[in-house]
């Protein structure tokens, strides 16, 4: 421990730095310690190593050595020194790269004897022998030789870990494998024990969580200023134990919270309310902004009782849901007499589903067709798992995208030669693949649901969307009515009886699902009031003049502001902001409601309206669908089967936490979108070599763009990779 007390008075003439990264003394000071870099030294003390100092981030002063200088701006506890509280995360970790930077550096060169045995079978010589340090970076020639020997001995058993253990090929991609890996080769670490199945599963877990808890908690200090949509869905594990899953979803990112096992409880609104109200509890109920579940009437009942309780709490139902509900009404019409007019629209829309599904079977089931598409397609017929939406139109797409290999394979002697299997189904496989007007259908399909599968895809995501809904809603359904009257060929004024049905269905999910959170989002977007955006398309009104979005938008000021005092001041704001008024009618204020993002607009022009503004930038950051609890059940999933159905649910939950917030956290790294661990995690769990060697769950994405499959496949051209169903 270093001597040394922190103190505000001890230090006299202390110096005011004139820049954060400023010191004039420290400059030269041995690479060793770039910390001091940050501080500004006032005076020496006789004691030991200790110095005064002044923290170029708080200004405050203490004294001490090097340990507490680091201590406090990496905000490390237990050295007698406070954190500095004015270290964001960004230099936090600039300073932390400069010290293990420096830690590396100083470390003594250590190079491997050979061994006696020349066999690459046999590991190199275990002793290891400092050496000096050299000036040339690549040693000697003999220090090379023993090095690539053993890299390659120390490949070699990595490699023989992947096989044995039946690890999935992009494992290797995984950022937290490639650092375990590197510091023990730069660290030497005498008589090394990995640890056991006991301490993996036990003591190491319970720490993990502990240093993600660490880490989450600058996000969790977020949620006062910035607000949080508590996300939350069910699901049933593989001993069907229902389960429900509670993430925190902001701007900063979406975070696991917990899961609940609900096997001896009824699952009434009561009961998934008060589950709902403890997490509320727990985060904190003035930085909740909404509660996000499914559509189910028992998650709407559960969600009025926590209005009740929390008025300025809104329960949100998922737009993602809703667009997938809207899907399937429309791409798998039930043959019911409720269901009549429907099901004679749309019909043929799920005879071109079901025949896609007869072509994929039949390849797929089938070792020697399957071999035979492998050689003329040259992408996958593309899985998707089942916490995806619209699968019928990702297999839709797919087809589209191999078409003409799929064509090719059916007129090539090879399959034409084939008998083995179901002569009669392979002949209508063909039929069907050759058949231009099914393709036309294909086509047609596509087009009209694309406006929908776009919008689905854009709330599909952890991005602040919730202020974009509305009007989504609106240009969407213009789009689909768009593109069924030009294939219909028919004028404006002219009836589609099948854009009727399709509308009908899009505007009775959207009046279910809409609630004044949406219109209030709606109507603080600036660029909703912007000349380019009103004029962009015909009939476009900024929001104060629309009759259902101000009805929806006061109801929220009155949740907001039962006080009437407080309200006056608020609808005040709000007239001031919409009718572009004082500060609002300024030139730059006027052009910056296009130019600037949302957010940005209000950090930048809102400061005259605070009340408004408050509202604006939490609105502004909040999501608007479950996506990430729909993508943790696949997590679940994962540490949730058969071969480990012994665990505990509470083990399971700390399972969870650990691995869905360690995934999370590393894509706010800049390695995750570049270099060898981009993208580590597309592939979801389930991407096992072991298990269904011709199947792809997809968990993370739907991937049914080509560049994002080439993310998984990057052997396919060798003839590794596995195919995937649709």
């Amino acid at each position: 421990m270093v001597s040394g007390s922190a103190s505000t008075t001890d230090c006299s003439s202390v110096a005011t730095p004139t820049s954060r990264f400023e010191n004039t003394e420290t400059q030269s000071t041995d690479l060793k310690y770039p910390l001091w870099a940050f501080v500004t030294i006032t005076k020496r003390v006789e004691e030991g190593g200790n110095k005064c100092w002044a923290c170029n981030f708080c200004n405050e002063t203490f004294t001490g050595s090097y340990t507490r200088v680091k201590a406090h701006l990496l905000q490390t506890s237990s050295y007698g020194i406070k954190s500095c509280s004015k270290v964001t995360l960004d230099y936090r970790a600039e300073m932390q790269k400069k010290v293990e930077e420096a830690e590396n550096r100083n470390k003594p060169k250590c190079v491997p004897l050979p061994n006696s045995s020349s066999s690459f079978t046999h590991p190199p010589s275990a002793p290891i022998f400092e050496q000096r340090k050299r000036k040339s970076a690549g040693g000697s020639a003999l220090e090379q030789s023993f090095g690539i020997q053993s890299r390659n001995y120390l490949n070699a058993l990595i490699a023989r870990m992947f096989y044995s253990a039946g690890l999935p090929f992009h494992f290797a991609r995984n950022p937290y494998y490639v650092e375990a890996f590197s510091y023990a080769a730069n660290n030497s670490i005498s008589g090394y024990v990995p640890p056991g199945y006991n301490s993996l599963r036990c003591n190491l877990l319970v720490q993990e969580k502990v240093h993600i808890e660490r880490l989450l908690k600058p996000l969790k200090g977020l949620w006062k200023e910035k607000g949080l949509s508590i996300v939350t869905d069910g699901w049933t594990d593989a001993q069907r134990r229902p389960l429900i899953n509670f993430m925190a979803a902001s701007e900063g990112g979406p975070i696991f919270l917990s899961a609940i096992d609900g096997s001896k409880e009824y699952k009434d609104k009561h009961y998934i309310a008060s589950l709902i109200t403890n997490v509320i509890k727990e985060v904190g109920p003035q930085k909740v902004v909404q509660v996000i579940t499914d559509n189910a009437p028992v998650c709407k009942a559960a969600g009025m009782l926590v209005q009740a309780e929390y008025p300025h709490i809104f329960w949100t139902p998922c737009v993602v849901h809703t667009l997938n509900l809207a899907l399937k009404n429309i791409c798998a019409a039930k043959n019911t007499e409720r269901n009549e007019i429907v099901y004679n629209e749309c019909w043929w829309i799920t005879m071109v589903s079901d025949e896609a599904k007869i072509i994929k079977d039949f390849i797929m089931n089938h070792a020697m067709r399957l071999a035979i598409f492998n050689e003329f397609v040259p992408l996958k017929l593309l899985a998707v798992a089942e916490t995806r939406f619209a699968s019928t139109i990702v297999m839709l797409k797919r087809f589209k995208l191999i078409k003409h290999g799929l064509q090719s394979m059916v007129i090539s002697d090879k399959w034409n030669a084939y008998r083995e299997d179901s002569v009669g189904v392979a002949q209508t496989v063909k039929e069907i693949i050759l058949n231009d007007l099914w393709w036309d259908k294909v086509d047609y399909i596509l087009s009209f649901t694309g406006p929908i599968y776009d919008m689905l895809r854009l709330c599909d995501t952890d991005k602040p969307t919730l202020h974009l809904v509305y009007n989504m809603w609106d240009s969407m359904i213009e789009q689909v009515r768009t593109v069924i009257f030009r294939q219909e060929k028919k004028e404006e004024d002219e009836v589609s009886d099948f854009y009727n049905v399709v509308y009908a269905i899009l505007i009775d999910r959207w009046t279910k699902s809409c609630t004044p959170l949406h219109c209030l989002a709606h109507s603080l977007n600036p660029r909703y009031y912007s000349k380019q955006w009103l004029e962009g398309l015909p009939n476009r009104v900024p929001p104060h003049k629309d009759v259902e979005i101000s009805a929806e938008r006061n109801k929220c000021f009155l949740k907001y502001f039962p006080i009437a005092e407080e309200r006056r001041f608020v609808n005040i704001e709000f007239a001031r902001f919409s009718g572009c008024m004082d500060v609002f009618a300024s030139f730059n204020s006027l052009q910056d409601r296009w130019d600037l993002d949302p957010k940005m607009w209000w950090l930048v022009h809102g400061s005259s309206a605070s009340l408004l503004q408050n509202i604006a930038l939490k609105l502004l950051g909040q999501p608007c669908s479950s996506s990430c609890c729909e993508r943790n059940w696949s997590t679940y999933s994962f540490i949730h089967s058969m071969r480990r159905n012994k665990i505990t649910p509470q083990r399971a939950e700390d399972l969870v936490y650990v691995h869905t917030n360690l995934r999370l956290l590393s894509r706010k790294n800049e390695s995750y979108n570049k270099g060898e661990t981009k993208m580590w995690d597309i592939g979801g769990d389930h991407f096992d070599p072991l298990e269904g060697a011709e199947v792809l769950e997809i968990a993370s994405l739907s991937l049914d763009e080509p560049d994002m499959e080439a993310m998984l496949f990057s052997d396919a051209n060798d003839g590794i990779a596995s195919p995937s169903i649709g």
